[in-house]
């Protein structure tokens, strides 16, 4: 079996080539004249629905002022926009169409690039690259979700072993709701700036079609790329070498005809035998695939957590805001100065809700958002790796292919009168070879692209994680001080006033101690001690007492004046329904 040996450049710094070719001119609509680009409402910097006008909230609820968001890479490239979402009904057809302008701003207005942004010196060379070849190439045209989707997988046919960033998933019911097809076009137009901002994507034709390419070029575009699926041998856009030849291909597709479904069977014989074609950097990429896998696992629990942390902030809103309802409805039944203390409480507690309120949203902005996206582009790494592996099953399928006709070329060559067979035999080997040829250069091509996209990965995951943690730090301090704050602000006008009997005074020191009851001590010696109770008579010895028998009308003994314990003449409305017994009955032990 041949060995492929990859160039030495795993760690390559420009990852721009020159030599691919340029992005193709586009049609502008001259109906619609260039306006300067105008960047896209970034959400994340307003506050949640329902506190923007917050005109008759607490003035201490609206103090919570959420940290300004860091400008993340793609920012940079506001020139690219996707806008004014508009659902079409055609008959049973129901989908939503969104704008795509493309509006590079002209040479004199393009700032120097920084290389020490947020996005480092990879998005800025990149942002340059794709602004020197359109500058001022002004494009304006509606697409449709399936159309980024057609994007997505042309992007990954064409730039094989590419990590291509996420795309938003589909979603059956409540497709076409306002919040929906907001969020929808947000993550859109992140996605299609993140191409643009790609150094290994930003001048592929698939991306030109899609933002330069009319309705009609386009639809042909679709169709046409379509049909070269099954056919990517012969092409010149880094797909399977020999689609057509029955031998190879990318294991994943869809066998559609005869061929298809030799070359799947082919490669399946291949994965399943285990025999690969063997590569220097067969170690290095199980070291990566085993980090990938490693760090998809870990990623995915920490995402959960962050969602569950969401879930109990918004949880802790709901209930601060019950607690305040409450403690205000408390306060309504008590009235007076009690009442209006515990209203005092339960303001604080629904200001307190809102505050808690806006805090979850950050939060979900902030932490849970970026930790899903993130796991995305580690799904993306590891589709990446997957592609790779297609190729690596394709050319060896080529290879197993050869050594089959190679085999039965030599048996037509010694069999008499099969001289036709033979060369027909001949040149299917020759095409086969060249086809291998092709294959093993995609290979190493699509091996190198990966070790750049991972050895980036790396770099911008570790800028990117620092940030995240560092702006939910930066958030739970300033929710934190204005909680505390609130809750500062409480105390002292609970501790005016009086509180039922016990009355507070404030002190010449400044604090507040409750003023002393009178006692037999303290009590002026002009005014005479009050009265002692009146004692209880003693019980009798043979007649057991109980609290709960009432006293005898008029009378001044226990159990009547001149009632007779015995046979007098009670008054039956101070007669006990308990049955008493006598004390000398065996097991009283009185």
């Amino acid at each position: 079996m041949p060995i492929i040996t990859t160039p030495p450049d795993r760690r390559m710094n420009n990852l721009i080539s020159a030599s691919l070719t340029k992005m193709a001119s586009a049609t502008i609509d001259p109906s619609s004249p260039p306006v300067p680009p105008s960047p896209a409402p970034d959400l994340a910097h307003a506050p949640p629905p329902g506190d923007a006008d917050a005109g008759g909230a607490d003035p201490a609820a609206q103090a919570f002022s959420v940290p300004i968001l860091r400008r993340t890479p793609e920012d940079a490239v506001d020139y690219v926009t996707v806008s004014d979402p508009v659902i079409h009904a055609d008959g049973m057809n129901k989908y939503t169409s969104y704008r795509v302008d493309c509006r590079p701003p002209l040479a004199h207005e393009v700032p120097p690039p920084s290389g020490n942004g947020s996005g480092g010196g990879d998005a800025d060379a990149a942002a340059d690259a794709f602004l020197q070849n359109n500058r001022g190439n002004y494009s304006s045209v509606l697409r449709r979700y399936s159309d980024f989707l057609w994007l997505y997988e042309r992007l990954h046919r064409e730039r094989t072993g590419s990590v291509v960033p996420p795309l938003p998933e589909k979603q059956a019911v409540a497709r076409f709701s306002p919040e929906f097809v907001e969020d929808r076009r947000r993550a859109l137009e992140r996605f299609l700036r993140r191409v643009v901002l790609h150094p290994e994507l930003w001048d592929s034709e698939c991306l030109a079609t899609f933002l330069r390419a009319d309705d009609v070029a386009f639809q042909h575009a679709k169709k046409t790329s379509g049909a070269e699926d099954g056919v990517l041998g012969m092409s010149q856009h880094g797909g399977d070498a020999s689609a057509t030849l029955g031998g190879a291909g990318a294991f994943n597709l869809k066998p559609k005809n005869a061929a298809g479904i030799k070359k799947w069977f082919s490669e399946a014989k291949t994965t399943f035998s285990g025999d690969l074609v063997a590569s220097p950097d067969d170690d290095l990429f199980d070291e990566i695939e085993r980090y990938v896998e490693a760090l998809h696992v870990q990623m995915k629990r920490v995402s959960n957590q962050a969602s569950g942390l969401v879930r109990k902030s918004r949880e802790i809103a709901n209930g601060m805001f019950e607690f305040g309802l409450a403690f205000h409805q408390l306060g309504q039944s008590e009235g007076e100065e009690l009442g209006s203390k515990l209203q005092l409480m339960g303001g604080t507690a629904d200001a307190l809700s809102a505050v808690s309120a806006r805090h979850a949203e950050a939060e979900a902005r902030r932490l849970e958002e970026p930790f899903r996206d993130y796991l995305k582009t580690v799904q993306a790494v590891k589709q990446a790796l997957g592609r790779r592996h297609d190729k690596r099953v394709s050319y060896t399928a080529l290879l197993h292919e050869i050594q089959t006709r190679e085999g039965n070329l030599h048996r037509l060559r010694m069999t008499p009168g099969s001289e036709s067979k033979a060369y027909s035999a001949e040149m299917s080997l020759g095409r086969y070879r060249a086809a291998a040829d092709v294959a093993a250069e995609e290979y190493a091509e699509c091996s190198q692209r990966v070790l750049r996209e991972v050895d980036r990965f790396k770099r911008e995951k570790a800028e990117e994680m620092k940030a995240v943690v560092l702006e939910f730090i930066l958030l739970e301090i300033e929710a934190n001080r204005t909680m505390e704050r609130m809750w500062a602000e409480l105390a002292p006008k609970l501790e005016e006033g009086g509180s039922g009997g016990a009355e507070v005074s404030s002190g010449s020191g400044g604090g507040s101690q409750p003023r002393p009851q009178p006692t037999m001590v303290s009590m002026p010696p002009s005014q005479p001690p009050p009265p002692a109770p009146a004692a209880a008579p003693m019980p009798s010895a043979a007649q057991p007492t109980y609290s709960n028998v009432p006293a005898p009308m008029g009378g001044h003994g226990l159990m009547g004046g001149t009632a007779n314990l015995m046979g007098g003449s009670a008054d039956p409305m101070s007669e006990s329904s308990i049955q008493y017994r006598n004390n000398d009955l065996p097991g009283m032990g009185l």
